[in-house]
């Protein structure tokens, strides 16, 4: 059994696929539901609620393998090790974490080298890290919230790497898109995620 949480629309067959977007709760919701949408697509029928945050529901050391991308980024730094130490928790012996951000080194480093007057203002777009208006209203309100854009803390390889090992994670290294030993993360796994972005790997040993 192969978990992704954080899935969006993307939901492979051979996989559970989860996902803890406010929208999909009311997606689910009789009669009102077919009216509610997320950037107008509805999610697909074999994505579930769950916040690896607070723990999916499966037994420890019952997953084969798990994988999220462009998920972690969003969570605050102390929820980011609750959803570690719930992804430790599931993961059976030997089996394979794989995992991509938004990589902030690379970003930092395109900032430093753009000696242009937009430089601050393209790092701040693309590290999603402020807001260009904020939030008024109830629409802008509900738009914030059913959206969960902003990024809350960013990471590196070094740093994405030590809080791994933290966790009791082993073989930590970085990951490129399709090159894991289990093959079954090809089905899930989509070539524009790793663009411009920092894939890891690590086992639970």
């Amino acid at each position: 059994m192969y978990v992704q949480f954080g899935c969006g629309f993307s939901a492979p067959a051979g996989w559970e696929n989860f996902d803890a977007s406010p929208t999909l709760v009311l997606e689910r919701l009789p009669l009102l539901g077919r009216f509610v949408k997320r950037n107008d697509q509805h999610f697909p029928a074999n994505v579930r609620y769950g916040d690896i945050v607070r723990g999916l529901p499966f037994e420890p050391e019952s997953i084969d393998g798990v994988y999220c991308s462009h998920i972690l980024e969003h969570l605050a730094a102390d929820d980011m090790d609750r959803a570690l130490q719930n992804t430790f928790k599931i993961l059976r012996p030997n089996s394979l974490f794989r995992i991509v951000v938004p990589d902030l080194k690379q970003l930092a480093n395109s900032y430093v080298a753009d000696s242009s007057s937009e430089a601050s203002h393209r790092f701040m777009r693309e590290s999603c890290l402020g807001y260009e208006q904020r939030p008024r209203g109830m629409a802008g309100f509900l738009k914030s919230w059913f959206g969960n854009s902003p990024h809350l803390w960013m990471w590196d390889e070094a740093s994405l790497g030590l809080k791994l090992s933290e966790h009791g994670f082993v073989n930590v290294r970085r990951a490129y898109y399709s090159d894991s030993e289990d093959p079954k993360f090809k089905e899930v796994e989509n070539s524009d995620r790793f663009d411009g972005s920092l894939g890891m790997q690590c086992t639970k040993p």
